[in-house]
């Protein structure tokens, strides 16, 4: 199958070409006032800001909370959800890939979980729709969590704490369907909301600084809006990671083993193809990209315009599209996100 016939069946778009075609020639200015970067309508459209916090039933977000935290989810006790999805820092950790029980690395590298919910495709492949199957992926995957529902259920029956609020909440002893809704109910509620950049699509313009709105208008004339759009800016499509050359920095091998239950369905044979990642906090997950193989957001952004817009990004522009990209950052518990500190990297 060629990728242009892969293309089409997978429903990826190739805007970002015109979007890329159109921009030749935009000034991109520093003197230009702020109703320079009140964009035509069907661009502001393009990006939106993040829904508010749903309505959640909040003892069912606490034990998701626990249980998010609490090792006993794992075969062998010793690994948590929070162990790859640090909710201090930027909701990951700040690793190319993880190890696994078996000590092999995992396949891709650890997503942010923050605004997971509002994400309709799930994990590096979209192989998901649903938060609810994924959390059971990661449960029984032998690589993961490595459990199994008929050893993890005794033993949260075991607890008198957990039997106690699963029979409160769920009016039963833990069962599989009380485990993954709370995990869900609590994922849910891990929401960054307050970023600069939302507070200025609501009309505080001076939300973000001069330099950050020409890295918005760079980001979106010369095309990365046709991929990372929406409230999320990404997250919800899929797209050839290499459209117009191969990416240029050094990956890190994926395991060869098992790669076509990760892959779309309509897709398999090209393991190219990826969800397109949600930018939002972009500034503190580092290191970027399926693998890792990128160690800065300058250098991601240096990759993206020559391997999917087809060309090289001059410096200025690379540094006001980062600085952009910062705005995203948002607040988790009214604390703003913050990079890993250096014990976070150990």
């Amino acid at each position: 199958m060629t990728s242009a016939s892969l293309w089409c069946r997978i429903g990826v778009c190739l805007s970002g070409a015109v979007a890329l075609i159109c921009a030749v020639g935009v000034d991109f200015g520093e003197g230009k006032d702020a109703s320079y970067f009140a964009l035509a309508s069907h661009q502001r459209d393009a990006l939106s800001p993040l829904p508010t916090s749903p309505r959640l039933n909040a003892a069912k977000v606490e034990l998701g909370k626990n249980l998010f935290y609490d090792p006993i989810l794992s075969k062998r006790q010793m690994l948590s959800c929070a162990s790859c999805h640090n909710l201090r820092t930027g909701g990951t950790v700040p690793l190319k890939r993880t190890i696994g029980y078996d000590g092999r690395m995992h396949q891709f590298n650890a997503s942010t979980i923050f605004n997971v919910g509002n994400n309709y495709r799930l994990g590096w492949r979209g192989k998901f729709t649903s938060l609810a199957a994924q959390n059971e992926n990661v449960l029984l995957d032998q690589n993961l969590m490595a459990n199994d529902w008929q050893t993890l259920l005794p033993r949260l029956a075991a607890d008198n704490g957990y039997r106690a609020w699963f029979k409160a909440i769920y009016g039963k002893s833990p069962d599989r369907e009380g485990v993954l809704d709370a995990l869900v109910v609590f994922q849910r509620s891990l929401v960054t909301p307050n970023a600069p950049f939302d507070r200025f699509l609501e009309g505080e313009v001076d939300a973000i600084s001069p330099k950050q709105k020409r890295g918005y208008e760079i980001f979106t004339s010369v095309g990365c809006v046709s991929c990372h759009q929406g409230s999320n800016i990404g997250g919800n499509m899929f797209q050839i990671f290499g459209v117009f050359a191969p990416p240029e920095t050094a990956s890190v091998a994926t395991p060869s083993t098992d790669v076509s239950r990760w892959a779309l369905k309509t897709a398999n044979e090209n393991q190219e193809v990826f969800r397109v990642p949600s930018l939002r906090n972009v500034e503190v997950t580092a290191p970027y990209f399926h693998d890792g193989r990128a160690a800065s957001l300058s250098e991601a952004v240096a990759v993206m315009g020559k391997s999917q817009l087809g060309r090289e990004l001059a410096a200025n522009d690379i540094d006001a599209i980062v600085e952009f990209l910062k705005s995203l950052t948002g607040d988790y518990n009214g604390e703003r996100l913050k990079a890993p500190s250096v014990e976070d990297r150990r």
